[in-house]
């Protein structure tokens, strides 16, 4: 974090492009499954009363043709003092009151060739007494195949990259390396999938710089997921791939629940407990001490996608 608030910093904008994009995401996927549609849970708390204050639109498609489950939540919070989540990297910020808001989404397909995916924009801002705000954007896009292509990992950190490109050529590469550190099972030594865009504690340069930053990664999402679906999405599968999707499901939930800032600072913060676990999937398995097969399909996500990678490199 670099610089503090100043008076241009605008929540209310903010706030009105979360509910547009929100909306855009709603519709393209609920056009993608071309079955399901998303149901709606329109949820507030009180000022008074509570640990948190505020509401927010929780958005989620269940049993659909394409996808088995899909989120896509709206949040807009304040509360009196951040939640350790918010504060760990940043004690200088403790007990300081808060506005947080953002989107996220989460989608788990049913067919286990088409990769589970993940995005989230949001907006901080943090003050104390008469002090000056500390603002900050935070967010990125990230991928979880079950099933590895080389030509999807490229497509998707290329759509990574063009969201990158106009704020500066070091822009995607930081965000890649920091995605790929973030979503990281420490206990299990691989990551979560093969990464993608992340950033957080984003105020340099100013405001309106940010805001666009945050706006591009989030418009890009589309581009980046959606081309990948329609290729894999008629892909014939049986019993041992679904199996497998759904003993890999168990990193992700792994992940959200040990790892995931989001879901601490929810939790913490004495959030909507549907709308924050809404990120994990319906069906899920854990098997004890289970390897793959030497040379199948499944060792090879472990041997080559689940590897450190400079995906770009590959585009030849």
């Amino acid at each position: 974090m670099k610089n503090e608030g100043t008076p241009s910093v605008d929540g209310p904008t903010v706030l009105a492009y979360l509910h547009e994009l929100q909306d855009r995401l709603t519709e393209a996927l609920e056009a993608a499954d071309r079955a399901a549609t998303f149901r709606e849970d329109t949820w507030t708390r009180p000022a008074a009363g509570t640990a948190l204050a505020g509401g927010g639109r929780s958005r989620v498609l269940r049993e659909g043709a394409l996808f088995e489950q899909a989120g896509i939540n709206l949040s807009h919070v304040m509360g009196s003092r951040l939640p350790p989540s918010a504060t760990a990297q940043r004690p200088e910020l403790a007990g300081r009151s808060f506005e947080a808001m953002g989107v996220s989404l989460v989608a788990h397909p049913r067919n286990p060739y088409v990769p589970a995916a993940h995005a989230n924009v949001r907006f901080f801002n943090a003050s104390k007494n008469d002090a000056d705000p500390v603002w900050w954007f935070g967010g990125g896009f990230d991928l979880t195949p079950y099933y590895g292509f080389e030509e999807d990992c490229i497509h998707w950190h290329r759509t990574a990259q063009a969201a990158c490109e106009p704020f500066g050529p070091e822009v995607y590469s930081g965000c890649k390396c920091a995605c790929d550190e973030y979503f990281f099972l420490k206990h299990r030594n691989e990551p979560r999938g093969i990464g993608g865009l992340f950033f957080d504690d984003l105020n340099e340069g100013g405001f309106a710089h940010c805001f666009a930053f945050m706006r591009s990664v989030g418009d890009h999402f589309l581009p980046a997921y959606l081309p990948i679906v329609e290729r894999r999405r008629k892909w014939s599968y049986g019993e041992r791939e679904r199996e497998f999707q759904l003993y890999r499901r168990g990193r992700y939930v792994e992940f959200n629940l040990v790892y995931d800032r989001g879901t601490l600072f929810g939790l913490q913060s004495s959030g909507r407990t549907e709308s924050i676990l809404m990120s994990l999937p319906p069906r899920v398995r854990w098997e004890y001490d289970w390897r793959p097969e030497p040379g199948s399909p499944e060792a090879q996500l472990y041997n080559f996608f689940l590897q450190p990678r400079d995906w770009l490199a590959l585009d030849v």
